[in-house]
């Protein structure tokens, strides 16, 4: 089919398409060998609402490509913890006065803004927003 009707009926579908400059694309795996795409031609189909996106290319296999998705990854010297150190249990105590804010903006005893931190990693939104 020619690729210029084949916009058309898409955009009359409702089918935005988009092409993506994408360098790199990693795809996390449970099993541990991460899929990489260098280079890879990435296309956006978002289709009332419901974004799918589609990568052409060839991976490689990597044990570990280093992308940091999981939430416990830490990106630099932000003062988070990453998955390695808190499982060593070399993670740092919530600092008492993060514990005292949390307390205060939330109208709870410390004990529970310590709790609610910890929860969530540090984070004071989420604690308070988890407290109130």
């Amino acid at each position: 089919m020619n690729p210029r009707k084949m916009k058309q009926m898409m955009k009359q579908m409702g089918i935005d398409v988009e092409e993506i400059d994408a360098e790199r694309v990693v795809i996390e795996t449970a099993d541990g060998d991460d899929l990489v795409f260098d280079g890879a031609d990435v296309t956006k189909m978002d289709a009332q609402g419901q974004e799918t996106y589609q990568i052409v290319g060839s991976p490689d296999a990597v044990a570990d490509a280093g992308a940091g998705g999981s939430p416990s990854a830490v990106e630099g010297g932000d003062g988070s913890v990453d998955a390695t150190e808190r499982d060593a249990g070399v993670t740092d105590a919530i600092p008492d006065e993060d514990v005292a804010l949390v307390a205060e903006r939330a109208g709870v005893p410390q004990s529970a803004a310590r709790e609610a931190l910890e929860n969530v990693d540090g984070d004071l939104a989420a604690a308070i927003a988890e407290l109130e």
